[in-house]
């Protein structure tokens, strides 16, 4: 059952957050599924796989009703974006497709984690953490799948990003922020760290001893 209070954390706007997050996750795993030249079907389940895998594993962990169990829409979400991976012209997948879509999931989907997890009766760190969570797991269910190399095994930021994001996300939401204001500001800061690590390759040091 949802917290009384889940509701006034949870609005609308951050409802636009989580289908976005999780559109941009699905078409993420289709374009990885089209690499693989792989059919329609391992399309759609690579799409489901990488658009909701986060958010159930957050939802498992915080005592919340599965989400995509619940509401028709997001399986839809998921099957759209697999049929338009599939049907579009190839160019338009091509090149650093996936990265950006990947950056925009993982910015999205960190700061809606981040606030459901407060939502639930989370503390202010592991609500960080599920916002983390959120970001990250459906990726790398996806690269271990397809047998891709796991970004988080690349120096670039990645996690970091979506840290920035989730943590951004609770400390406005604990000063009273209204959830459209922190969601869009969280959400910009985690991209922006993103996109400065595809474009410029900013990476934290690795250990050296």
């Amino acid at each position: 059952m949802e917290p009384a209070g889940a509701a006034a954390v949870i609005g609308p706007v951050l409802g636009y957050l989580d289908y976005a997050g999780i559109a941009v996750f699905a078409l993420s795993g289709a374009v990885v599924a089209a690499a693989k030249r792989q059919t329609l079907v391992t399309f759609v389940f690579f799409a489901v796989i990488t658009g909701v895998g986060g958010g159930t594993v957050r939802d498992l962990l915080i005592g919340a009703p599965v989400f995509w169990l619940e509401d028709n829409i997001l399986l839809f979400i998921c099957l759209a974006a697999a049929l338009a991976v599939w049907l579009l012209p190839q160019r338009i997948w091509k090149g650093d497709t996936l990265l950006w879509l990947d950056a925009v999931g993982l910015a999205a989907y960190a700061t809606f984690g981040a606030a459901k997890g407060l939502a639930y009766g989370v503390a202010p760190l592991p609500a960080i953490a599920m916002g983390v969570l959120t970001a990250c797991t459906g990726g790398i269910i996806r690269d271990v799948l397809t047998g891709e190399p796991s970004i988080l095994m690349r120096p670039e930021l990645y996690v970091t990003a979506a840290a920035l994001s989730a943590a951004t996300m609770v400390g406005l939401l604990l000063l009273g922020t209204p959830d459209y204001a922190a969601g869009a500001v969280a959400a910009l800061l985690g991209f922006g760290l993103r996109a400065g690590a595809i474009l410029k390759a900013w990476a934290l040091p690795g250990y050296r001893r």
